[in-house]
């Protein structure tokens, strides 16, 4: 069972998805069908709304997420209403989703539930940490990436990644794609000294001077560089951002004449938005990005079905993806397979 053991070694695991339909849930199932019969107590939540059968988008059928006895779980209160099993309520957060309340229950039979969990990452990390009091060993997160979603999957300690057809009919731009998303999950974290001062702001541009000393820019976000960069290296090269960087900073930090000494945080690889070819250029010139949280990647597990019907070659895009990353590549249809 392939990097099932090793996800026992972390008290959290993520699997994220690069693009819908690139096979996220039957990733998640794998795992699931795996621990179930485990000893261990393990927890289950969402960023966003899953586990629904059709997709919403492109109307395709999707594998829906069945929950075992035994095993923890939250949802919204709209979701856990609908849910096809019975349960436990073990607590009912104040906070509120957009379908309610998070309702944290223990399953009393197996079943399939629609999933929708925290709003935002403290929320998420929060939710981890409760999961942990009531007795969970691993606590598996349906994540996702999107600059809609104000909850990073890089909080939990591990990660597996889909990817597939879904995000590129093109074998070679499929791998280029997921490459680039796998040096951005690689990226170094920041010193420890940086790290404990700046870990808990949620908002704005900062500089942070050669005493390690934050300075707020009061720029509002890095969107705002074009009428609000006057003082944005007034104090020295190293910038946090809080919130989403795209190729609009890049490109402006690149042409600047101390690219070679700008260095800029993000809190994690999921708040880049930005495209192969900004990167690159500001690396090759000197510039570096690094992140507060540095999830450990397990696994990628690929989808090589595009949602349209066309089917890429399985075992040439493991082959071409496995040459450019470290990780085990996967196509978690064909281990269903040789498991059954």
């Amino acid at each position: 069972m392939p990097f099932i053991n090793k996800i026992w070694k972390y008290s959290s695991l993520s699997i994220v998805g690069l693009e819908k339909n690139t096979g996220k849930t039957e990733c998640l199932n794998y795992i699931l069908n795996r621990v179930k019969n485990s000893e261990k107590v393990v927890a289950l939540t969402s960023i966003g709304i899953d586990g629904e059968g059709i997709d919403q988008v492109t109307h395709t059928h999707k594998p829906e997420i069945e929950v075992f006895e035994g095993m923890l779980f939250a949802t919204s209160e709209k979701h856990y209403k609908g849910k096809l099993l019975t349960a436990e309520i073990l607590d009912i957060t104040r906070k509120r989703t957009s379908l309610g309340r998070l309702i944290i229950a223990r399953a009393s039979s197996s079943g399939k539930v629609l999933l929708s969990g925290p709003a935002d990452t403290a929320w998420l990390r929060s939710l981890i940490a409760e999961f942990r009091r009531l007795g969970a060993n691993l606590t598996l997160v349906d994540g996702a990436l999107s600059r809609l979603s104000l909850a990073s999957p890089a909080t939990t300690d591990a990660m597996v990644l889909a990817t597939g057809a879904a995000l590129s009919a093109n074998i070679p731009e499929l791998v280029r794609r997921t490459t680039f998303i796998y040096t951005l999950i690689n990226l170094p974290q920041v010193e420890d000294c940086i790290k404990s001062k700046i870990n808990s702001i949620d908002k704005g541009v900062w500089a942070i001077d050669n005493n390690n000393e934050l300075h707020d820019l009061n720029i509002s976000s890095a969107f705002s560089i074009n009428t609000e960069n006057v003082s944005l290296l007034s104090y020295r090269t190293r910038l946090f951002i809080a919130g989403a960087v795209s190729d609009k900073l890049i490109n402006f930090l690149r042409i600047q004449k101390q690219i070679k000494d700008i260095e800029v945080i993000v809190k994690d690889f999921s708040k880049l938005f930005i495209s192969p070819e900004a990167y690159n250029m500001f690396t090759r010139k000197g510039g570096r990005i690094k992140v507060l949280q540095q999830p450990e990647l397990l696994a990628i597990c690929i989808n090589p079905v595009a949602p349209n019907g066309q089917q890429l070659n399985s075992q040439e895009l493991i082959e071409a993806l496995q040459a450019n990353v470290s990780v085990p590549v996967y196509d978690v249809r064909q281990l269903e397979q040789s498991y059954n």
